[in-house]
């Protein structure tokens, strides 16, 4: 089984030739021009693959953007918020202490008009009661209207406190 044989060797040479040239002439084109395509929608579809990733990281940098604009807005308009509480507070408070101001100076007001109606009445009736004390005293019937003159005109002389 270890002869060389001459002829063996040429038909096998000349057979793997005519092998070759047939596969070369029939197979080959048809396997290269298969792999060739296959090669091209690979490329293709990693670029397209690329693209997407490209467009994806674009569309996510636009959001973050997006975000940003919105969290800050957000944080404006609280902010714009919070001022705008704050002042109607201070308004309310303001005019809360306004009011009671004025109610408190009404109430003085008053309390000072009847304290002066209370004085005058008691003035009258003090000049009523002299008067009547002095005609008890002095035993006769005087002129009121006289003595009352008399006795408002002491009254005014003292001190009003």
């Amino acid at each position: 089984m270890l002869e060389v044989n001459p002829g063996l060797i040429v038909w096998t040479i000349a057979t793997f030739i005519l092998l070759a040239f047939v596969l070369g002439k029939f197979a080959w084109k048809p396997l290269l021009e298969a792999l060739r395509r296959r090669e091209e929608g690979i490329r293709s579809s990693i670029d397209r693959a690329e693209a997407a990733k490209n467009e994806a990281e674009r569309l996510l940098g636009e959001h973050r953007v997006q975000l940003a604009r919105a969290e800050e807005e957000s944080r404006r308009i609280l902010s714009e918020t919070r001022a705008i509480a704050d002042k109607l507070k201070g308004e309310v408070v303001a005019k809360a202490a306004e009011q009671a101001r004025i109610m408190i100076d009404q109430a003085k007001d008053e309390i000072e008009r009847d304290k002066d109606a209370a004085i005058t009445e008691l003035r009258a009736e003090v000049a009523d009661l002299a008067v009547e004390a002095a005609g008890r005293i002095l035993g006769e019937t005087l002129d009121p209207a006289r003595h009352k003159k008399i006795v408002d005109d002491i009254l005014k002389a003292l001190p009003k406190n």
